[in-house]
């Protein structure tokens, strides 16, 4: 089976997880840029990743690379790849993003049209024709340039990956399905110890826990636009990887996950979506103040995402919010508390410095992932770990 150059996008800072999601897949990792992981596969490769991948937004399927500092080289080098190797003379085809950072070309508009021009041009002549239909499956292409380098890929994702198919109802500021894998990822967090958010909005962070512990593949629920490419990936390679993720999944283990909200009415809205996710068994959502948690063992892990202000009038509250976070966490006996926000203040009002802070990119919102280590559960005998 042919080989390919597949790039998955992911959020700039997180590009160490998608890897090691990618590698444990058992791909060959090519190359590691901002915001971007090129690994190696074959058709089912596409397939695996689009299934399985928690942290990448799209799998992106490579065409060519090529320098370009005119938009005359940019029609020459899009014209020279072999695009009736991807696209089926009845393929509807268009350049649906042109991404352009430090270089010459820059207006996306005229990337996007130059390069629609050479494909028309490379097609006609490799399949004698004048007139392309564009009535069969649909590949959409992406094009960026970095540095006036060309990278010339078709996405076989459609809508982005973060859309798992759960979250019909979102709370206001919610943060992404991939984001918050990749966050919780970072985490030691695993399913034998407790997890709480207690501002679990439209329940993001607890169901993704939820599907990890449940062993979903988070691309079981949706469907995927290469689907429908029959000259590239046999419609059996996606059945049989459908049927690996059921057959990973196990939902009838035991975990101890919570999500908490002031809203009444997201907490609603984020056990709708726990159910439309099959996790709703696996959390237990409750309508409560962040002053109001406590909990009594030990060990266990806060992974949030609190309100950042970002509206003037929330502004004035959030000295007040964070010092109960804090008090909160005061109140936890050997915790962990991990924390995504933008409030710079964060770390004053908590009233601890925390013991790691990552920078992350939340679309071009700047972040901190404030990390508070508690200390290690003690190692168990040999015999509970085998049970």
């Amino acid at each position: 089976m042919q080989n390919y150059q597949l790039t998955a996008p992911c959020h700039f800072g997180l590009e160490a997880v998608c890897k090691r999601e990618i590698y444990d897949l058992g791909y060959e990792i090519t190359k590691v840029e901002d915001g971007r992981v090129t690994f190696a596969a074959d058709a089912e490769g596409i397939c695996r990743a689009n299934i399985f991948l928690r942290t990448a937004e799209r799998v992106l399927l490579e065409v060519g690379r090529f320098r370009a500092t005119t938009f005359d080289e940019l029609f020459e080098g899009i014209k020279a790849l072999p695009w009736e190797n991807y696209i089926p003379k009845d393929g509807k085809f268009w350049v649906t993003k042109a991404t352009s950072i430090k270089s010459k070309l820059f207006s996306p508009s005229d990337i996007q049209s130059i390069v629609k021009k050479a494909m028309v041009e490379r097609m006609k002549r490799e399949y004698d024709l004048t007139w392309f239909p564009e009535d069969g499956a649909s590949y959409p292409v992406r094009i960026f340039l970095m540095k006036d380098e060309v990278t010339v890929t078709i996405d076989t994702t459609g809508e982005s990956l973060h859309k798992r198919g759960y979250r019909k109802m979102t709370s206001k500021a919610p943060i992404t399905e991939t984001l918050a894998a990749a966050l919780i990822m970072l985490t030691p967090w695993h399913a034998d110890r407790i997890l709480v958010d207690p501002f679990c909005g439209s329940g993001t962070f607890p169901i993704e826990a939820a599907m990890m512990a449940a062993n979903i593949a988070p691309g079981l629920n949706r469907e995927f636009i290469s689907e429908e490419w029959t000259n590239l990936i046999p419609k059996q390679l996606w059945y049989d990887v459908i049927e690996e993720a059921n057959d990973m999944v196990h939902t009838d283990i035991k975990v101890d996950i919570q999500g908490y909200d002031i809203d009444a009415d997201v907490v609603k809205a984020a056990r709708e979506n726990a159910k439309r996710a099959g996790v709703d068994h696996l959390i237990h959502f409750q309508q409560r103040a962040v002053a109001d948690m406590h909990h009594p063992k030990k060990y266990g892990f806060i992974i949030s995402n609190p309100p950042y202000g970002e509206r003037l009038e929330e502004k004035e509250n959030l000295p007040e919010l964070y010092r109960q976070i804090g008090e909160m966490y005061r109140g936890l006996d050997a915790w962990s508390m991990y924390l995504i926000t933008s409030y710079e203040q964060a770390q004053q009002y908590i009233g601890r410095k925390a013991d790691k802070n990552r920078k992350i990119y939340n679309g071009m919102l700047k972040t901190y992932f404030y990390q508070f280590l508690g200390p290690k559960p003690p190692k168990r005998r040999n015999n509970e770990e085998s049970h």
